[in-house]
């Protein structure tokens, strides 16, 4: 199509782990030739492994991305998600024209303004506003150009009193502050941007996924945005992109993409038992979830009620009446729904029993369709400064029934994970 601003066929990058060469000159020399002249395939390439950096491999080249095709188009703003070393990365750079591809072909329509770490295209001697005249011109700009957008820039990097100081003095934070500001006012086709925004304070994050949305939506602008912080995926890409060992696995829009991203190495939680340690006291909790028909399991409707269960094991005899329980309702971005404590419910843990069982009923959820986990705090009223907890050791699943769930499907935008029983009157 007439607007594809990035087509990537069939790419592939291998790197080669530890000493890179092939073990003589004549080959080295052959390489060369072969690869850099005549424009041909590697002789010397092995064939290499997946990049699955959790497993020791057998061979010392690894591809870090295989077989990547993608169409990307003006005016997208497309989320690339992953799990550390997924290849995230590999693919700015590649795109960037950082690095070259392996094998494979990249055909891109416009000037790509690149923020890919901290520092990317700043000569440390240079002062701030020097540096923005080298990134303007290294994007093709005339220095009338750059000297029109300088102020704007400055502006909103927030570093005016340092402006003429050499970036090499400047703190990480005023680094990307000023790399954002360049990258994303000089007027470049494509902005690429990669996780850098999380050197930066709050208020300079918010403020630079203001600016990527206005980019993206009002300015028929491209943007390419690597994050691990999902809510900001949600809020400014209309698309996403998954990668796992170095493949892309999802490629559509951006609820489908954060959904497939949550599932990938996390099969469903099993439900383990697991040992609680605090001070001198000991004790075991074996968790389940079930049902209003006192059935154990890990899908529920939105309307349904929710059982949680704590099957609580001692050796030894314990003063519970001085323990506080909290558990937490947290959705597939880690944000917390809601709680549930015995301290906010003034309900105390008096027995002087071994064994006991804690159970805990959410009436009628209300949650959108969707996959959630809920972990757990424990703390003794006597030193609050001990604390124990268990993230995420149950998993349960919301499958339908709100009507919200529905509108989701005609509306993928529509945002928040709870569904208010609210009342609307015609006055």
């Amino acid at each position: 199509m007439s607007d594809v601003v990035i087509k990537v066929e069939n790419l592939s990058k291998a790197y080669q782990i530890g000493q890179i060469g092939t073990g003589t000159i004549s080959r080295d020399l052959e390489r060369f030739w072969v690869t850099k002249v005549q424009g041909k395939a590697d002789p010397f390439l092995k064939i290499g492994e997946t990049n699955d950096r959790s497993t020791k491999g057998d061979s010392d080249i690894v591809w870090s991305l295989r077989d990547i095709n993608l169409d990307i188009h003006q005016g997208d703003a497309v989320g690339i998600i992953g799990k550390n070393g997924a290849g995230k990365s590999t693919l700015l750079k590649l795109l960037s024209r950082v690095t070259s591809p392996t094998t494979g072909e990249i055909k891109v329509k416009g000037r790509i303004a690149s923020l890919l770490e901290v520092g990317t295209g700043f000569h440390p001697e240079l002062s701030g506003r020097e540096n923005i005249y080298l990134n303007g011109a290294i994007l093709g700009m005339r220095k009338n150009e750059i000297t029109r957008k300088l102020d704007e820039i400055i502006d909103f990097s927030g570093v005016e009193r340092y402006v003429d100081t050499p970036v090499k003095r400047y703190s990480s934070g005023m680094y990307v502050r000023l790399a954002f500001a360049v990258a994303a006012h000089l007027e470049s086709e494509i902005l690429i941007v990669d996780e850098v925004l999380a050197v930066g304070d709050a208020e300079f994050q918010k403020k630079c996924l203001g600016k990527m949305g206005d980019i993206s939506k009002g300015e028929g602008r491209t943007v390419l945005f690597v994050s691990h912080n999902m809510a900001a995926v949600q809020s400014l890409c209309n698309k996403g992109i998954v990668l796992e060992n170095g493949r892309i696995v999802f490629d559509g829009d951006v609820s489908g993409a954060i959904n497939r991203y949550t599932e990938i190495g996390s099969s469903k939680i099993q439900n383990e038992d697991f040992e609680v340690k605090l001070d001198k006291d000991v004790f075991k909790i074996a968790p389940k979830l079930v049902n209003v028909q006192q059935k154990e399991t890990n899908s529920f409707s939105a309307l349904d009620d929710l059982f949680i269960t704590l099957e609580i094991h001692t050796e030894h005899l314990i003063n519970f009446k001085d323990y506080v329980i909290e558990l937490k309702i947290l959705d597939n971005f880690g944000m917390v729904l809601a709680t549930m404590s015995t301290y906010l419910s003034s309900f105390v843990i008096d027995t002087d029993r071994t064994y006991f069982s804690l159970k805990v009923n959410v009436k009628s959820l209300n949650l959108i369709k969707g996959n959630y986990n809920v972990s757990l705090i424990v703390v003794n009223y006597n030193n609050t400064a001990n604390v124990f907890e268990k993230e995420n050791f149950l998993s349960f699943e919301i499958i339908d029934t709100l009507k919200a769930n529905i509108i989701r499907e005609i509306n993928p935008r529509l945002h928040g994970n709870i569904a208010l029983n609210a009342t609307w009157e015609l006055a």
